[in-house]
């Protein structure tokens, strides 16, 4: 699927993350944030704007519509991804 190669690509899911509970983020914060350099942070951004998950302004980047509906269902991911976690933590290992 091609959303899930943009979303495995390094930093895309970071990214989209720490626009989530924000406005607006400026590019240096965004760089700062995500522990990044600024080229792989532009070539993320582009991609990420490319497939209209992401939205430049003037203040800086923010998530689109369709970035917000993403984060909703990676909230159901998460979920579910904290009940198997806990799950694994009581298992034996092999």
């Amino acid at each position: 699927m091609v959303a899930l190669d943009l979303l495995g690509r390094r930093t895309a899911l970071r990214v989209l993350w720490e626009l989530s509970g924000a406005e607006q983020v400026t590019f240096r914060a965004l760089q700062e944030a995500c522990e990044t350099n600024s080229r792989l942070l532009s070539t993320r951004l582009a991609e990420l704007r490319d497939a209209g998950l992401v939205e430049h302004e003037t203040g800086g980047y923010r998530l689109s519509e369709e970035g917000r509906r993403l984060g909703e269902a990676l909230a159901h991911l998460s979920r579910w991804a904290d009940g198997w976690a806990a799950g694994q933590s009581h298992r034996p290992r092999s």
